[in-house]
């Protein structure tokens, strides 16, 4: 390992080998014997080595988790807030060295990882707001000399699985959300970032400790697939909010829906942007070339398909293979990269069973799709960006394939492109680029876009948090961060207060004794 990179373990108080179970300022030592080793897809260098929690370690958690709920609903929300602040100014003193080891742990470039810290701030600061802002509706009663409102309590513990891609963004956006909203977390991070969970969970330990606040509220329990199964079956957990891909998410689903829980799913999207004959074609194209190669394509924004007016095919297929051409790829530190790496082996193969399978479905690459070696990639894992052309039935267009590869597709009218973008089993995000207000309109319309996300001029790859985020269909329909998504944290209770003399029933009915 490089001595820049244990000075960067260091100074975020990462050790070689981390315990797995933290439930505020403890961690705790785990009885279980099996590690984890954490390699860097930038170098293949060893990062660290984690040990995974067992099944008692997690019970162990959890019972820490539910005495400090019974503490934490009591705490007025605004005060809650106050916490969420303080973390909040934690993270901006490190963003530098929290932004670098994402790049490290998960391979995207460090502009990138710096901005995923910042939706980290971003999202504190919006809890912030929030916690003076937990408003309820007041109802006029039918009956007289009755009040009725609604008002809303904490669920207790949420359960938080989240992704590599985005390995501490998707926490915050759940966690500081939940806090605020009196609830207490666990988090299971995905077991190719766990480097990044404990920086989180170190930061914490000082804003834990200087308000004297109990164990239990933040929880951290790092393994496989395992932990998430006993998460998603323990009716101790209200609500499990689950980031990944659309098998995982039906999976939770099942098994939370099965005891009557409350999910939020963040799953797999296959993003299209129509690119119009009316299009400002310098911004489409900046627009297309990052969302399909930003992050080597793999977040759930990622432009998959871009669907482009037969009128302008040649003129934008051609801008963008130039574009493509010019792409630099390499070690994500260094800023004059444009991509980094996948994440690991097995993303690099799915990568080059794509490019095969488009080719075998009769579509053709322009450009890219090899595995890239030799100088400035060893041990890494790197891949050269693909473009290639396809019809939206084929069966791996219908997939979304994480990498960084796009599909270029020719329409005809703008109703057989809206036909084409919502004509696929995902839902997440959507774009049209148009300088035409009908053709903006009719995308935004009912018959227009079925995703979540739908933009106008603006690609599909990434999100304010002020809007609620998250699509529909295969995507799950969940609803994180911004605008009202903070009610999926509480339980909404309807109350009525007579403050008169007799008592009037609903509707009228007597009922004379």
């Amino acid at each position: 390992m490089l001595e820049s990179t244990k000075e960067l373990l260091n100074n975020l108080n990462i050790t070689s080998a981390n315990a797995s179970i933290c439930t505020g300022t403890q961690w705790l030592t785990s009885t279980n014997t099996q590690t984890k080793k954490v390699y860097s897809p930038v170098d293949g260098a060893q990062l660290g080595e984690v040990i995974y929690a067992s099944e008692g370690d997690y019970e162990n958690l959890i019972l820490k988790a539910q005495k400090a709920a019974e503490f934490w609903k009591t705490v007025p929300a605004p005060e809650r807030g106050s916490i969420v602040r303080q973390y909040g100014l934690k993270l901006r003193a490190h963003k530098e060295d929290l932004g670098k080891l994402v790049s490290l742990e998960m391979g995207k470039s460090y502009q990138e990882g710096l901005g995923e810290v910042q939706e980290m701030i971003d999202i504190c600061d919006f809890a912030v707001g929030l916690s003076r802002q937990l408003y309820g509706l007041t109802m006029h009663s039918e009956r007289p000399n009755h009040r009725m409102y609604e008002q809303w309590h904490p669920l207790g513990i949420i359960g938080i699985i989240s992704a590599f891609n985005f390995p501490v963004a998707v926490w915050a956006w759940n966690s500081m959300i939940a806090a605020v909203c009196g609830d207490v977390c666990v988090w299971k991070p995905s077991e190719k970032t766990p480097l990044t969970a404990i920086a989180c969970h170190r930061l914490l330990e000082s804003v834990i400790t200087e308000n004297k606040l109990p164990e239990g509220i933040f929880n951290l329990v790092i393994g496989d697939y395992r932990i998430g199964e006993q998460m998603a079956k323990d009716k101790r957990i209200p609500m499990v909010s689950a980031t990944g891909s659309t098998r995982m998410g039906k999976r939770v689903s099942e098994v939370v829906g099965a005891r009557l829980g409350s999910s939020l799913l963040e799953l797999g999207g296959n993003n299209a942007v129509i690119i119009s004959e009316h299009a400002n074609l310098d911004n489409a194209l900046i627009a297309a070339v990052f969302g399909c190669v930003g992050t080597a394509g793999q977040r759930c924004t990622s432009t998959r398909r871009l669907l482009i007016h037969e009128s302008i095919f040649d003129t934008f297929k051609n801008k963008l293979v130039k574009a493509y051409g010019q792409l630099r790829i390499g070690n994500p530190l260094d800023e004059k990269n444009h991509v980094g790496p996948l994440i690991d082996g097995d993303a690099v193969a799915t990568f080059t069973h794509a490019v095969q399978a488009v080719q075998d479905e009769g579509g053709e690459v322009l450009i890219g799709g090899e595995v890239l070696s030799g100088k400035g990639y060893e041990g890494g894992c790197y891949v050269n960006p693909c473009i290639a052309t396809a019809k939206n039935h084929f069966e791996i267009v219908q997939k979304e394939t994480f990498g960084p590869i796009v599909y270029l597709i020719p329409y005809q009218t703008l109703d057989e492109a809206i036909q084409l973008q919502n004509d696929v089993k995902q839902g997440l995000s959507s774009a049209i680029f148009t300088d035409n207000i009908q053709e903006a309109e009719r995308f935004l319309s009912a018959v227009g876009s079925d995703c979540g996300i739908a933009n106008v001029n603006i690609g599909t790859s990434g999100a304010e948090i002020g809007g609620a985020f998250g699509g529909e269909k295969e995507t799950g329909g969940g609803r994180e961060s911004g605008s009202d998504a903070w009610k999926k944290y509480m339980r909404r209770q309807t109350n009525t207060i007579n403050y008169g003399t007799d008592l009037p029933l609903a509707q009228g009915i007597k009922f004379d004794l």
